[in-house]
């Protein structure tokens, strides 16, 4: 029970760093310094699609889910409605990249915004 609360958390952990890589440029303009969390996060999000490596959450709540004794993601709450939107069903090398020059232009956006608003302050 307790592996399988860890591995839920890891999972809960791992959406909402990936919320936080695409979306988290929306709160750096309401809280600019927030900007020295969710840059290198977004950084990070981007390498991980662009270059298709695994995030070290991932092994973590595999490890975990191990433990407590299930094979894979198809039971409970958590894992039937957060999963797909982790793991996408069919997610191919080419939607991978896609996904990581998203992340770009989002981030991209969102400091080009930043940018601008204190040139016209000064």
């Amino acid at each position: 029970m307790v592996y399988e609360v860890l591995a839920d958390l890891i999972l809960l952990l791992h959406a909402a760093f990936i919320l936080f890589v695409v979306l988290g440029g929306l709160l750096v303009l309401r809280w600019p310094r927030l900007g020295w969390l969710q840059l290198p996060a977004a950084i990070w999000g981007t390498l991980i699609a662009l270059f298709g490596w695994y995030c070290p959450l991932t092994p973590l709540e595999n490890h975990w889910r191990v433990l407590a004794g299930q094979q894979g993601y198809d039971t409970g709450f958590i894992q039937h409605y957060l999963l797909s939107f982790i793991y996408p069903e069919g997610l191919t090398r080419p939607l991978q990249l896609a996904m990581g020059i998203g992340v770009i232009v989002i981030t991209a956006t969102v400091y080009a915004v930043l940018w601008w608003r204190r040139r016209r302050r000064a």
